[in-house]
C-alpha cells in the first residue's frame, strides 16, 4: 500500500467548499488534472461515474464515503494495473473561522508495491495547487454572500 496527504487551510466554511465538490461540473474550473467528470447519479456513496484526466483515457470510478459538510471519497481501479486508487477530500471545522482541507491517497491492491512509489507521486503533484484553486473558489464565493 502507498499512502499520502496534502492539508491546508481555508476561511470558507465546509459546507461552501462541500458545494464545490457536490457539483461535478465545476471540478475542471478548479481541478486542472480533471477535464470533465460524470456521475451516474446523485453526489452519494454507491454513485459511479466517470472521469477524463488530461491526455488518459476516461476511468471509471465510485464514491465510497459521502457525507454532506465533511467530504468524500472516491475510488478507482486502473484498468489492467492490479491496482486502486482512493482519494479522501477531508473537511474540518477547526474553529477561528479555518476550515482544514485534507486530500488523503491510498493506493493500493496486489500491484501497489512496484506502481504506488511510480504513480503515487504522479496523483498527488498538483495537491498543492489544485486545493490552493478550490479555496480561491470557496474563499470567492464566499465574499459574494
Amino acid at each position: 500500500m502507498w499512502t499520502y496527504d496534502y492539508s491546508a487551510e481555508s476561511t470558507a466554511r465546509p459546507d461552501r467548499i462541500f458545494d464545490l465538490f457536490r457539483d461535478v461540473t465545476t471540478w475542471p474550473h478548479w481541478n486542472p488534472g480533471v477535464e470533465w467528470m460524470e456521475l451516474d447519479g446523485p453526489f452519494a456513496a454507491g454513485t459511479t461515474g466517470t472521469m477524463k484526466v488530461p491526455g488518459q483515457d476516461p476511468l471509471r470510478m465510485r464514491l465510497v464515503w459521502v457525507e454532506d459538510d465533511l467530504g468524500f471519497e472516491d475510488e478507482t481501479e486502473i484498468p489492467g494495473a492490479g491496482v486502486v486508487v482512493r482519494v479522501r477530500h477531508a473537511l474540518k471545522d477547526v474553529g477561528e473561522g479555518l476550515t482544514r482541507i485534507t486530500y488523503e491517497v491510498t493506493i493500493d491492491g496486489p500491484a501497489a508495491g512496484d506502481l504506488g512509489p511510480t504513480i503515487g507521486p504522479e496523483i498527488t503533484a498538483d495537491f498543492p495547487a489544485v486545493v490552493a484553486a478550490l479555496i480561491s473558489q470557496a474563499e470567492a464565493a464566499t465574499s459574494l454572500r
